[in-house]
């Protein structure tokens, strides 16, 4: 079957070698899948997953018209902001894999970290529940009952922590989601991989789960596995600093809204100095359980006045969807450095009159 990428060939900076070409179309066309397969994409950090995963996802888009993507790489997320873990339904194929871009997900939580160390337990449950919600909404378990609802592949793509407790929450998320596919991407660095073989099933795999080893596309000087190029300036800085500053905020009442600071303590006295020119997961307490919110998008807290009991919140999140909103997730994503301190100018959407709150 044709292909957005001729197999082999280097486009847009991006090397798709006829290997990953063919496991794609492995997945695609396997004629012994039904349902639609689950795609499990694994392997060790810069090994190339998330390009692979967005060929696969090309490849799927020629035979299914939708796919779902579970995205648990919270460092490096494919359709969202760091933090992030989401399920996305895409419907248009990506015709330059050099490109990221972002995609309004079906639903998604806020971890609000760029690695799953702090808390394994709630980055697990967060996984789960996502899977849960692709099976309950794109599974058809008895087509007699549902013959309206369309099936969807689904690829799941994850971080590159392999080893340790990383190691752990893979087996955890593979032993959960038991995937028709099972890809994994091996280096050059043989330490470094994941071991071969269903290394997660301990003999007890249920069904059939399809295993394809493929090598990373190619390798730099340093020996290291490189899909993308990394000398790209970034010359906007300054441009993006006065955006944001002339962006007009929302006013938010301090009563409408409850605050959850993640994976740390703040004492109730210094919660909005805490607060002031950070970067919320925006959510709604009534959607899912008290314990997983679904989250709407992100927030930037550009000042806060206790004497009026309002926050300002700069979020390109749509109104109607923000009067809904009752509950921000502070974590350790963080506005970035160079955006606070741009040279010759000062970034004037961070608030410093912070009000105390006694």
């Amino acid at each position: 079957m044709a292909s957005m990428s001729e197999p082999g060939s280097s486009t847009a900076n991006i090397y798709v070698p006829d290997e990953w070409s063919e496991a794609a179309d492995s997945i695609a066309y396997d004629s012994v899948t039904s349902p639609p397969p689950v795609s499990f994409i694994c392997g060790a950090k810069n090994s190339g997953k998330t390009t692979f995963s967005r060929h696969l996802l090309n490849t799927l888009l020629q035979r299914y018209q939708k796919v779902a993507y579970l995205d648990p790489d919270v460092g490096q997320p494919e359709f969202t902001a760091p933090g992030f873990l989401s399920l996305t339904v895409v419907d248009k194929l990506t015709p330059d894999l050099a490109i990221p871009c972002l995609k309004t997900p079906e639903r998604c939580f806020f971890f609000g970290d760029v690695s799953s160390k702090r808390d394994p337990s709630t980055y697990l449950k967060y996984i789960f529940t996502l899977y849960d919600y692709y099976r309950k909404e794109y599974c058809m378990f008895d087509k007699s009952k549902s013959p309206g609802r369309t099936e969807l592949p689904l690829v799941v793509n994850t971080p590159g922590w392999v080893k340790g407790i990383g190691y752990e929450i893979l087996v955890d998320m593979l032993k959960y989601i038991s995937p028709t596919h099972v890809v994994k991407i091996n280096i050059s660095a043989e330490s470094k991989n994941l071991p071969g073989g269903a290394f997660w099933s301990n003999g007890d795999c249920d069904g059939i789960v399809n295993i394809i080893e493929i090598k990373s596309a190619r390798q730099d000087s340093f020996n290291r596995s490189q899909c993308f190029p990394s000398d790209k300036p970034i010359t906007t800085i300054k441009e993006l600093a006065y955006a944001l500053a002339s962006h007009p905020p929302y006013e938010v009442p301090i009563s409408c809204i409850k605050i959850r600071h993640l994976h740390c303590q703040v004492p109730s006295n210094e919660i909005y100095y805490s607060l002031n020119s950070t970067i919320v997961g925006l959510a709604v307490s009534s959607e899912g359980s008290e314990d997983l919110p679904w989250c709407v998008g992100l927030g930037i807290v550009r000042g806060i006045d206790t004497f009026k009991g309002l926050l300002y919140v700069i979020t390109p999140v749509p109104q109607s969807i923000l009067e809904k909103v009752d509950l921000f997730l502070q974590g350790f994503i963080q506005i970035p450095t160079c955006l606070l301190q741009v040279k010759g100018c000062r970034s004037l959407y961070v608030s410093s009159n912070v009000l105390p709150t006694s």
